[in-house]
């Protein structure tokens, strides 16, 4: 990878880690399918008139990138957060890395190189210390929806990958204008309140709320597309692990949480992980 792309890389999870604060602000002032709706739907306006069509040939690949994406990574993510913590949300999001170079291996031939794997590896273990500690059964079924929208999230990377490279435009705005439907859907079966939601909000919950249009939506998922379409998912994905260290630290600046030791250790075996997943394998020389 480039600097520019490690840049990049580095810039996505800290804005994704910095959008958990913002979601759960805003699940408590929008019902959370609905909070996540008005999203897409936002997205899709300012989007979809500026940027080109899909192709025939791109349609499909696009349409189950939304359903992955939009719908079950997001809808299962928003609404186990909205259940839970974000600390714990965050941690447990970070099954999407490993999952996307797992899938990419059969999927896209992308054998993860033994320095990847163990990079990887060290940056689950500090994964692990983040979370480790009392709590963990209590939030089971806030966390299972997370794994779950994990696994949906790596999903839709490899998609990405094996269809692309799209423009990261035009896939954020299609596949957000596709993705509309699937949540109103779910949020008009499982939630209420939703118009009154509307009138109710305060200042806090239509900035989060823009926040994850604009800085989180648009910026930071055209980065990500953007990654995928030019580097090897075994590159790119690790980078995902940075997410709950940017995530706690959102966290102790907004929500008043403690810098612990715990916190320190774990952010530094998660970074250092990532490191290592960017040195190049060696290449033996010839004779």
């Amino acid at each position: 990878m480039s600097a520019i792309q490690i840049v990049c890389a580095v810039a996505v999870p800290l804005l994704w880690g910095y959008q958990f604060v913002a979601i759960k602000v805003g699940v408590t002032e929008f019902p959370p399918l609905f909070f996540l709706a008005i999203r897409f739907l936002a997205i899709a306006l300012l989007l979809v008139p500026v940027v080109k069509r899909p192709t025939r040939q791109q349609f499909s690949p696009i349409a189950a990138i939304s359903f992955f994406l939009g719908g079950l990574n997001f809808g299962l993510f928003y609404v186990g957060l909205g259940l839970g913590s974000g600390s714990m949300s965050a941690v447990a999001y970070q099954l999407a890395p490993p999952f996307t170079v797992l899938l990419a291996w059969p999927l896209l031939a992308e054998r993860p190189s033994l320095t990847t794997s163990a990079g990887v590896v060290l940056a689950f273990v500090g994964v692990v210390v983040l979370v480790a500690g009392p709590g963990l059964s209590a939030n089971a079924l806030p966390l299972l929806l997370v794994v779950g929208a994990a696994f949906a999230f790596a999903v839709s990377n490899v998609l990405t990958k094996r269809y692309g490279p799209f423009d990261p435009l035009m896939l954020m705005g299609w596949a957000s204008l596709l993705t509309v439907p699937q949540v109103m859907l779910m949020s008009l079966l499982l939630e209420h309140g939703q118009l009154a939601s509307l009138v109710t909000a305060d200042g806090r919950g239509w900035l989060a709320l823009a926040y994850t249009i604009f800085i989180g939506g648009i910026v930071g998922f055209s980065l990500w597309f953007w990654l995928i379409g030019r580097c090897s998912m075994g590159r790119v994905a690790p980078f995902g692990l940075l997410l709950p260290v940017f995530a706690l630290i959102s966290s102790v600046l907004f929500l008043g949480e403690r810098i612990t030791p715990k916190l320190i250790v774990g952010g530094l075996l998660a970074i250092s992980g990532v490191a290592i997943t960017q040195v190049k394998p060696r290449v033996a020389s010839q004779p």
